[in-house]
């Protein structure tokens, strides 16, 4: 192997890049990424770009002197748009077709969007640093702000967004914020925590469409004939794999490119970070995980599979993720979706500190908390990497 080329400049291609190096790689890298920055890190532009905390050249996940070191062939700014695996080549946007012997993409996800409202001014979505500067700029007392989804982007916004001033809506289709993500005891937690903050949080409605007049934003049109009145229209209903380019390749895209245990699409194609949708051994499913730590640890896996393809090792981590929300730490450990059981362990919700464990069948499969110290969640995360049985699980940790 000496040419890999990776596609996707962001956290997991930059992890998988920095790991092929350590490791000794002396072949070419060639890194391309559609926007035109050196990767950076995003959770921020949620939280720290909108309150203005931090600046933007704070995003950069490496110094320009440590990505120089990596002596990579940058393309920046120019999209895949295709993939030829039988030949093993990448075709890009400008033109340019680039030979590899090792294929990593990493080209992550991009916002959902409603169908005749992405060229309305004043409608939003949030995913790059122009989106957030763009957004920040329109966050100032009096206006009125309509989030559409209350997943992870829409809730620290709405948070941000009050904190400022604005006027905040928040609709959510489902009964509660966050809950497939979370579950509903902690999502009734946080539907509490926007309400007492002044959030006018919505549940159970779906947005019938955007409302313009005189071709400016207007309002959002609710499907009951419900017309709220907004400045500004954040769109935060998810992310849509960015898969496109890989149509025809012979790839397996459902939901995200498919992967084995190994991270693998195909030999010696590799999938990393939120576009990756692979089996992991350690809770016997298939998951996608849009969350910025996985993304690095998985870039470091696959970096190490396609140095010995003689002794890959499965990738099988404790998903990690987390969220900051009125000053609020909420931390999770494992696989929280599809659980049987979640039950209140340590702490109260009353009190703004509790844990949340949660169970699958008769194992011990994830952990949440908020406002709890780390070392009470480092016992658990022990507890989830062993594969606990509950009741085990409960007896160890709460006695």
């Amino acid at each position: 192997m000496n040419r890999v080329v990776v596609v996707g400049a962001s956290a997991g291609g930059l992890a998988t890049a920095e790991a092929l190096r350590r490791a000794g790689h002396q072949g070419t890298i060639t890194f391309v990424g559609a926007e035109s920055h050196l990767p950076y890190d995003r959770p921020p532009l949620s939280k720290q770009i909108l309150t203005g905390e931090w600046q933007p050249d704070r995003l950069a996940l490496r110094a320009t002197a440590d990505i120089d070191a990596l002596d990579l062939d940058l393309r920046l700014g120019v999209p895949a748009s295709g993939l030829d695996v039988a030949n093993g080549t990448v075709a890009l946007a400008d033109g340019t077709e680039l030979s590899y012997d090792a294929l990593v993409v990493a080209t992550g996800v991009r916002p959902r969007t409603l169908a005749g409202a992405e060229s309305v001014p004043g409608v939003h979505t949030l995913r790059t640093l122009e989106d957030a500067l763009t957004l920040k700029a329109r966050l100032v007392p009096g206006r009125r702000l309509v989030i559409i989804g209350a997943g992870f982007v829409g809730a620290e916004v709405a948070a941000v967004a009050v904190g400022l001033g604005v006027e905040v809506t928040m609709l959510e289709a489902g009964p509660l914020p966050m809950a497939q993500a979370i579950g509903d005891e902690a999502g009734r937690f946080l539907a509490s925590v926007h309400r007492d903050r002044g959030v006018d949080l919505r549940t159970e409605v779906a947005v019938d469409e955007i409302v313009t007049a005189h071709g400016a934003l207007s309002g959002v049109r609710l499907a009951d004939g419900t017309l709220l009145p907004a400045d500004d229209v954040l769109v935060a209903i998810g992310g849509t794999p960015n898969t496109e380019w890989l149509t025809g390749s012979g790839l397996t895209i459902t939901g995200g490119l498919v992967c084995d245990q190994f991270s693998a699409a195909a030999p010696d194609v590799y999938g990393v970070g939120d576009v990756a949708s692979w089996h992991n051994p350690l809770f016997g499913t298939t998951m996608r995980v849009e969350h910025r730590t996985n993304a690095a640890e998985q870039g470091m896996a696959v970096a190490r599979n396609l140095l010995n393809p003689d002794e890959r090792k499965p990738f099988a981590p404790i998903p990690y993720f987390w969220s900051d929300q009125y000053g609020l730490k909420i931390q999770a450990y494992g696989y929280l979706r599809a659980y049987d059981e979640a039950l209140v362990v340590d702490g109260d919700p009353n009190q703004q500190r509790f844990l949340i464990a949660y169970r699958r069948a008769d194992r011990l499969t994830g952990v949440l908390a908020i406002g709890m110290p780390p070392k009470t969640l480092r016992a658990w995360r022990a507890l989830i990497a062993a594969a606990t049985p509950w009741e085990t699980a409960i007896q160890t940790v709460t006695v």
